[in-house]
């Protein structure tokens, strides 16, 4: 009989745990270029609370599962901008931006999002497809795997 009443007991514990997670799934448009970018990205969301957080360098898309009554998207998103990345609804400060290894630095425009991630401006003026091909010259750290073949 006791061991009927705990498992009764620890069924119906579960049962409650799961009634009152409010877990969530949602996308996130987060710009950026390449696998230095996804796991910082990655970190962001999952330092704001996010549980799973999964960045898709071709599509630029965040697929974030998170528990609602401890963080939000808009949490996420300010999180992810505070370390340099642009989302669909946060633009991150000039400074986090410039934060970024050379590779990492998409072209932003001065309105909407609405821009190719792959391109970015050299010094010397030249436009480099950057984090698309392996060019080690495109990073700050040249130890670093950010720039991948296509």
């Amino acid at each position: 009989m006791k061991t009927q009443y705990l498992m009764l007991s620890m069924a119906f514990t579960f049962i409650s745990l799961l009634a009152f997670a409010q877990t969530k799934t949602d996308s996130i448009k987060v710009w950026g270029n390449c696998d230095m970018c996804k796991m910082k990205i990655e970190k962001a969301a999952k330092a704001a609370g996010a549980a799973t957080a999964y960045w898709n360098d071709e599509t630029k898309m965040l697929a974030v599962s998170y528990d609602a009554s401890k963080t939000s998207n808009m949490d996420i998103q300010k999180k992810i901008a505070s370390v340099g990345y642009d989302t669909q609804d946060v633009k991150a400060t000039e400074s986090a931006y410039k934060k970024l290894d050379k590779c990492c630095q998409y072209e932003r425009p001065d309105h909407n999002h609405d821009h190719d991630s792959t391109s970015m401006k050299m010094d010397n003026g030249d436009t480099m497809n950057c984090c698309k091909k392996d060019d080690a010259s495109c990073c700050k750290d040249k130890d670093a795997k950010c720039c991948k073949k296509s």
